[in-house]
């Protein structure tokens, strides 16, 4: 198989330098071509040809989010968007994502070195370029979604729900929490992304949802009727005090490269939820959450994994699949609706 051919497309010659510079040191990726903004990046496209693009979204003369609707309506290709670790730069990389990018990462700075930054890079455009893309649908279309029917729960089903996604993640959620009844069980998520972006991120879901969505912030109580998303760069455990669930917000040494880690949710969820819980495995790339599930399997609880059809990269819940930790696997419109039949 040939080398992955990336053309990076930023304003600022810095960030094309240091991107070009730490590829190059990958010998299965090869950069094509750099572009300063997309009327460059278009026609670079057409003669080079390459496999993933990486996106800068606030440029000069054409806005990164036009120049990809454009980009996913006539030519579809794997984008990563690499987005400053700002509140509005969460917001635009979100309308990426909606738009059709496969993942975002932040630019190297304060928070990020460059060593960290292209170590993730270069996974994250090794899974895009196996990603199939198809030509996109309008994307404004996300609206509000009519909830599943659901009786009104007897109080002692005090479940807890937790989900966990990666690469493809941010649709995959927004379909299943749309679906979820103002009543639903308390629900607990770990979306792979950088700091900041899960904010604008459980904003987004909250503007959706008939549940409320938040960021968690530590001791949070996990109640009916709200779902709560790790922090980007913090793990999210599930505790008890009584009959109290709560969440723990910690750092701590990264999972399978990943903080949050899903698998650090799933096996405090097993361990302090046990039968009483319901594992989601949804779309992402890697092993994490596979061992975790199988721990709340054993425990007693139900399990789900996103299908392969259904996924934009069938990493997570195909290594979930393989350990037998899954119960029933389901396309991403049939989660929401299993769910609260077991429920």
């Amino acid at each position: 198989m040939g080398k992955i051919r990336v053309l990076i497309v930023d304003d600022s010659a810095i960030v094309r330098k240091i991107l070009s510079e730490e590829l190059a040191k990958y010998p299965d990726i090869e950069v094509v071509g750099v572009a300063p903004d997309p009327f460059v990046a278009r026609d670079k496209i057409v003669t080079l040809k390459p496999d993933v693009l990486t996106l800068d979204i606030e440029m000069p003369r054409m806005d990164g989010l036009t120049f990809l609707r454009k980009l996913m309506t006539y030519y579809p290709l794997p984008t990563i968007i690499v987005s400053s670790l700002t509140p509005k730069g969460g917001k635009l990389t979100l309308e990426a994502l909606d738009i059709g990018a496969v993942d975002v990462i932040a630019k190297p700075g304060a928070a990020y070195t460059v060593g960290d930054m292209s170590t993730t890079l270069v996974e994250k455009i090794r899974v895009a370029s196996r990603v199939k893309l198809t030509k996109r649908e309008n994307p404004e279309a996300a609206r509000r979604v009519d909830a599943e029917p659901i009786k009104a729960l007897a109080q002692t089903s005090n479940k807890v729900i937790a989900i966990g996604a990666s690469t493809g993640g941010t649709e995959a959620l927004k379909v299943v929490l749309t679906k979820m009844p103002p009543n639903s069980p308390g629900i607990i998520i770990v979306q792979h992304m950088p700091a900041n972006f899960t904010t604008a991120f459980a904003e987004r879901l909250n503007n959706l949802c008939q549940i409320t969505v938040r960021e968690a912030a530590d001791n949070d109580s996990v109640t009916a009727g709200t779902a709560l998303l790790a922090p980007g760069n913090y793990h999210m455990i599930l505790r008890r005090s009584g009959a109290r669930y709560y969440v723990e917000i910690k750092t701590g040494p990264m999972v399978h490269h990943q903080r949050p880690a899903v698998d650090v949710l799933f096996k405090s969820t097993a361990k302090y939820a046990g039968a009483n819980s319901i594992g989601v495995i949804l779309t992402g790339m890697g092993a994490d959450g596979a061992e975790g599930m199988l721990e709340m399997k054993k425990t007693g609880a139900a399990t789900i994994a996103q299908d392969e059809k259904s996924c934009v990269v069938f990493g997570m819940p195909k290594e979930a699949i393989k350990l037998n930790a899954v119960d029933y696997v389901l396309p991403i419109d049939q989660i929401a609706s299993q769910i609260v039949r077991m429920v």
